[in-house]
């Protein structure tokens, strides 16, 4: 491993964000930064991982070695890619054990699909690499705990793509919040809207020439090959997604729990189904999930996967004894007063590239835990959408513990706190 964690950085986030306004920017990768403040980092997953080449790949001081991919041919377009709009110039790698088996790599981008991201993660904590795994941080309640283990027990800084973490906007209203603009505040609600298609009714297959479905599926066990699954559609399946709730709904309950200062909830019930399309999904179209915690607070998060219209305008709410803050997406916000007077309004925006940077900082700085979403919250906001999904699949309501969000009372439940792996794929701390 580089000596990078053991220094002080002399480059602050700004600075760093600065260079990354882009795909890949103007910046070289080593501007103003010397070799032993260089962090070396390997993309794992070629989708969503693909603006993150761009966003680390613009970092001052960062190399893109790797990229990863268990498809060839959008592992192949993606460093022709990079190649072409950047310095960049990462080999290319089908299996990701090959990124942490080097020991100049310090980062895993993990951006593969939910069942492998806390597996992944684990195991690059393992080979002692620090992590910026995306949302949602695992595919079940029991992962969550042991990527939090991992992170403790290696000294890794990982962050969870929470992005809004790192918006001054969102920073600035959950401050406001804390100081009392809208009085003591009691709930939060959340939305999403979509205008998702029916995938249909998927056929067996030839597994395509150019994809490892054996590596795709990785931690999960073994299943034959359908035709709508892969790349995309295995979101709204129990066995590698969490549905709507874990893809997006993550995003807006993160902030409901920043917002309120609240941990594990105390009592979950959920509602919906898959009431738009008959089709192969298993997952809800139409859901609401509503968490209940200790000091007499609430979150809501409604998901419609088949209807843009909303309800409210805005992404989060929270409502107060004195008021109300409407939070758009962006991280622009307004402050009314118990009138709907508006008292209070800003601007905002947000990006991948601030949220890097407190990462890329941290492990400059050696302090793993100064991160905007670490791991523990990445957890517990994580959490929230599998028990909101357990709800959901049993029809009971949860009573769980204030101190670690498990199940109180409910073995049923408490089955789908964690899963089977593929024989030799179970994660290890």
């Amino acid at each position: 491993m580089s000596d990078v964690f053991n220094r002080r950085s002399f480059l602050s986030t700004t600075a760093a964000t600065a260079a990354a306004t882009t795909f890949f920017g103007a910046a070289r990768s080593d501007d103003g930064v010397p070799p032993s403040e260089q962090i070396t980092v390997g993309v794992m997953g070629l989708s969503r991982g693909l603006s993150l080449c761009g966003t680390f790949g613009a970092q001052p001081g960062v190399k893109l070695k790797y990229v990863s991919d268990v498809d060839s041919e959008r592992l192949a377009s993606a460093v022709a890619h990079i190649e072409k709009n950047s310095e960049q110039r990462p080999a290319g790698v089908e299996d990701f054990r090959t990124i942490l088996d080097d020991p100049e790599v310090d980062v895993l981008v993990c951006a593969a699909p939910n069942h492998w991201h806390a597996p992944a993660s684990i195991l690059a904590c393992t080979a002692e690499k620090h992590v910026y795994v995306e949302k949602p941080c695992s595919h079940n309640a029991r992962e969550g705990e042991l990527l939090v283990e991992a992170a403790r027990k290696y000294n890794r800084a990982v962050q969870m793509g929470s992005q809004r973490r790192s918006s001054p906007g969102f920073q600035l209203a959950v401050q406001l919040l804390q100081e009392g603009v809208i009085g003591r505040v009691y709930l939060a609600r959340s939305w999403y809207n979509s205008l998702r298609g029916s995938i249909g009714a998927g056929q067996p297959a030839e597994v395509p020439e150019r994809l490892n479905y054996d590596l795709w599926q990785g931690p999960a066990p073994r299943t034959p090959y359908i035709d709508n699954r892969v790349h995309y559609n295995w979101h709204w399946f129990w066995h590698w997604g969490n549905g709507e709730l874990g893809n997006n709904g993550v995003h807006a309950l993160d902030i409901c729990r920043w917002g309120l200062g609240v941990d594990y909830p105390v009592r979950v019930t959920s509602s919906g189904g898959r009431y738009r399309f008959d089709d192969d999904q298993q997952t809800p179209d139409t859901h609401i999930a509503a968490y209940e915690f200790e000091g007499g607070m609430m979150a809501t998060w409604e998901g419609l996967s088949c209807n843009k219209h909303r309800i409210a305008s805005g992404f989060v709410e929270f409502y107060g004894e004195e008021g109300t803050l409407s939070l758009e997406h962006t991280g622009s916000f307004k402050v009314l007063d118990i009138n709907e007077k508006v008292i209070r309004e800003e601007k905002s925006g947000y990006n991948d590239a601030d949220h890097v940077a407190n990462l890329l900082a941290a492990i400059r700085n050696d302090k793993p835990l100064e991160l905007n979403a670490e791991i523990l919250d990445g957890h517990q906001s994580t959490l929230l959408c599998h028990l909101g999904n357990i709800a959901w699949r049993t029809g009971r309501t949860l009573n769980c513990s204030a101190t670690d969000g498990r199940i109180i009372g409910d073995d049923d439940a408490m089955k789908q706190w964690g899963r089977e792996y593929e024989p030799g794929w179970e994660p290890v701390v």
